[in-house]
C-alpha cells in the first residue's frame, strides 16, 4: 500500500505538469514550473479542506459520538450558497491568472467582482474555523484553503491593477481634467471605481438567483451561524454519544419534554448530557451485568455498539427520539 501511494505521489504531479506544460506552452519553462507548483499547493489545500470535513460533516441536531467526529462548521441547508460563492471565486481567479487584460471589459470587471467577493468570505470562514468549544485538530485542516485564496487573490490583483495601470498611462485624453484624473488613478494604481461599484449589484444577483433554487437571501451568513461549536455558531446540539454510553437512551433524551422527562443535567467524560429515568435505569442495568457476569455483558455490549450507534446516528429528529423512547419504555420494568 505504501509502494502505491508513493508512486501516486510521483506519478500524478508528473502526469499533471506534462498536461499543463502542453496547455502552457506559450510561457518559458520556468514560469509554468512555478505556476503549477503553486496550483498543486493549492490543489492540496482544497484536499485538507475535504479530509477536515470529512471528520467534522454532522450538523447541529445530530446526535454524535464525540470520538467519532465534529460538528461541521458549515450549515448543509445553506452550503450551496458558500460553495457557488466560491466556485465563482475560484473561476474569476483563474481566468484572471491567465488572460488579465485580455478578457472582454465586462467579463473582467464580473472577474475582479467575484475574486474581490471570495476574499472577505475565506475571511470569515477561517475566523468560523479558528475556535471551536469541542478541541478540534482538524480545524487546521480548514484554515488552509481560505487563507491560501486570500494570498493568491492579493497577489493577481495586484498584478492585474499594475497592468491596468500601465494601461491607463499609456492613454491620453482630450479634455484635461479626464487626462489628469486618468494619469492619476494610473500613478495611484487603482481600481476604475465602477468595478467597486458592481460588488453590491452583483452579490445582489447571484443571491436572488440563489433563491430561486430554494437558498435564504441571508443563506450567506446562516451558513455560519446556524452551526454549532464552532466560531459564529448560534446553535446548540443535543448530548454527545459516548462511545461506551447507551446510544438510544441518550438520542431518546432529545425528544419532545412533555414525553422523554428529563429530569437534570449531568456530565460524562466532561461533556455535559441530559439525564431522564430510562438512561438511570439502563446504566445501573449495565453496571449490574458487568458486575455479576462480565462475560455476557461483553456480549451484548459488543452487540449493542455494533447496532445500537448506527441506528442512533439515524435519529435526528424529536419525533424519532419520542418514538425510540416509547419503545424502550417497557424495558424500564425488567
Amino acid at each position: 500500500m505504501t509502494v502505491i501511494i508513493i508512486l501516486f505521489l510521483i506519478i500524478f504531479p508528473t502526469i499533471g505538469y506534462i498536461i499543463y506544460k502542453g496547455i502552457r506552452r506559450n510561457v518559458k519553462p520556468i514560469i509554468a514550473i512555478g505556476e503549477f507548483i503553486y496550483i498543486l499547493i493549492f490543489a492540496i489545500t482544497i484536499g485538507f479542506f475535504c479530509l477536515g470535513w470529512l471528520f467534522n460533516s454532522d450538523d447541529y441536531y445530530t446526535a454524535i459520538d464525540i470520538v467519532d467526529g465534529g460538528y461541521s462548521p458549515f450549515a448543509s441547508r445553506h452550503l450551496p450558497t458558500l460553495i457557488f460563492f466560491f466556485a465563482l471565486s475560484i473561476f474569476s481567479l483563474i481566468k484572471l491568472w491567465y488572460k488579465g487584460r485580455g478578457l472582454p471589459p465586462l467579463l473582467f470587471s464580473l472577474c475582479v467582482v467575484f475574486v474581490i467577493i471570495g476574499i472577505p468570505i475565506s475571511f470569515a470562514v477561517t475566523l468560523q474555523i479558528s475556535s471551536n468549544t469541542e478541541y478540534s485538530t482538524e480545524k487546521y485542516l480548514f484554515g488552509l484553503m481560505p487563507l491560501f485564496y486570500i494570498f493568491t487573490s492579493i497577489i493577481v490583483l495586484i498584478r492585474v491593477i499594475n497592468t491596468e495601470a500601465v494601461a491607463a498611462s499609456s492613454k491620453t485624453y482630450r479634455n484635461k481634467f479626464l487626462n489628469y484624473l486618468n494619469q492619476k488613478l494610473a500613478k495611484t494604481e487603482t481600481q476604475p471605481i465602477w468595478i467597486l461599484l458592481m460588488l453590491v449589484p452583483v452579490f445582489i444577483i447571484v443571491v436572488v438567483i440563489l433563491m430561486l433554487f430554494g437558498q435564504d437571501a441571508n443563506s450567506i451568513t446562516k451558513v455560519f451561524t446556524e452551526t454549532t461549536t464552532w466560531t459564529f455558531s448560534q446553535k446548540t446540539h443535543p448530548p454527545f454519544l459516548e462511545h461506551k454510553g447507551h446510544y438510544l437512551c441518550t438520542v431518546a433524551v432529545c425528544g419532545t419534554p412533555a414525553i422523554v422527562k428529563p429530569l437534570r443535567l449531568g456530565k460524562r467524560h466532561g461533556h455535559e448530557i441530559i439525564v431522564n429515568r430510562q438512561l438511570l435505569i439502563a446504566n445501573a442495568f449495565e453496571e449490574l451485568i458487568q458486575e455479576n457476569a462480565p462475560y455476557f455483558h461483553k456480549v451484548i455490549r459488543g452487540f449493542y455498539d455494533k447496532y445500537g450507534y448506527p441506528l442512533s446516528r439515524k435519529i435526528t429528529t424529536a419525533k424519532a427520539s419520542n418514538a425510540v423512547y416509547i419503545l424502550m419504555k417497557p424495558l424500564e420494568y425488567f
